[in-house]
């Protein structure tokens, strides 16, 4: 018998508002000891996902040194770009940034009864750490690589997956 979603995945979802700031959420995941989160609106819905991995390249491009056509510049030019920019993410810093502004707005999903292997196929094929698990096209659970690792640490779930059914 195949193994299907709703015997895998996590039914408790910690979801966060979208008005959050980028700080607040990354203390959760901290203390939650997660590094993704699905997203709400006002209304409850989920409307997107916000992970750590979000946190970490929205500082890095805010980081990041210059870019190609800055490199053209002369080195006057190119420290004189520099320090706006630092004066710039400076200024931005003071204002905070919201779990809305680095989410991904998309929310992938599957049914419940989705076999085990197709959602290994689609999470390997899409780059996905976790996948979100519906019923009626509500959100009832999620599927994250750890969850996947049950599959392979439990000798009966590896049985029945190697199996063709």
């Amino acid at each position: 018998m195949t193994v299907l979603a709703h015997e895998i995945m996590t039914p408790s979802i910690k979801a966060v508002p979208q008005s959050w700031t980028m700080d607040r959420l990354a203390r959760f995941l901290t203390d939650n000891e997660i590094t993704g989160s699905p997203v709400t609106d006002e209304s409850g819905e989920i409307i997107g996902i916000a992970t750590l991995k979000d946190i970490t390249e929205f500082r890095w491009n805010a980081d990041r040194s210059g870019s190609s056509a800055e490199n053209q510049l002369s080195a006057e030019d190119q420290q004189e770009a520099r320090r706006l920019r630092m004066v710039l993410f400076e200024e931005m810093s003071k204002v905070p940034v919201e779990v809305r502004d680095i989410m991904t707005p998309i929310v992938l999903s599957v049914d419940e009864n989705t076999p085990v292997r197709d959602i290994a196929n689609l999470m390997m094929q899409e780059h996905l750490h976790r996948i979100f698990i519906t019923r009626d096209s509500k959100i009832t659970g999620i599927v994250t690589t750890y969850d996947m690792l049950k599959v392979i640490s439990d000798e009966e779930l590896t049985k029945r997956c190697a199996r063709n059914d």
